[in-house]
């Protein structure tokens, strides 16, 4: 069974933001569009750049509204270490959410058992706590905002537009498609 359109199961967790812990759970995510990006562990090679390249575009998530979230199986402890020590992830404004049990990387099925770690997993949820968007990378495999960006405008864009659908491509401004029995086949 996918996670897509299925709702986001309840959890609760402490995430550093804006120096200081907060308290996030599956409510705070209710009423906004959400990104949350999994990513495996603090001070490693692959994830600063990634989050750094998030970082860099959230003025455009908030922007279109949309909360931006990073998550690893790293303590909020540990977030607030690598926020001070790397000019990377002192870029990041977004809440880093701690999961140091698990419970956050089984909920969206990204955690590696034997390894404690959480795959590159990005999941778009909608204000109503639904699933809309995932996208699962093996780890050695870096993801891109910008690619990201263009996703969550598709998804804003399908759930205020009922009928229309976004073709391979879509950018913001360009031509949906609508589903009708008169497409098939000639597309």
């Amino acid at each position: 069974m996918s996670l897509i359109n299925s709702q986001v199961k309840p959890f609760k967790a402490t995430a550093y933001a804006d120096g200081k812990f907060i308290d996030v759970s599956d409510e705070s995510l209710k009423g906004k569009w959400s990104v949350l990006m999994f990513y495996p562990a603090d001070f490693t090679f692959v994830c600063p750049t990634e989050l750094e390249d998030l970082a860099d575009h959230q003025p455009e998530f908030a922007k279109l509204g949309v909360d931006v979230y990073g998550v690893s199986t790293d303590t909020h402890f540990a977030h607030k270490a690598w926020h001070d020590t790397s000019d990377a992830i002192k870029k990041v404004n977004y809440p880093l959410i701690g999961d140091p049990t698990g419970t956050l990387s089984r909920n969206f099925e990204v955690m590696i058992e034997e390894e404690g770690l959480a795959l590159r997993g990005t999941f778009v949820i909608n204000p109503e706590g639904f699933i809309k968007v995932l996208e699962v990378h093996d780890n050695g495999i870096g993801r891109d905002a910008s690619e990201l960006l263009r996703k969550v405008k598709a998804a804003l864009y399908v759930a205020s537009h009922p009928g229309e659908v976004c073709p391979a491509k879509w950018t913001e401004g360009a031509a949906t498609l609508t589903p009708s029995l008169d497409l098939v086949g000639k597309i």
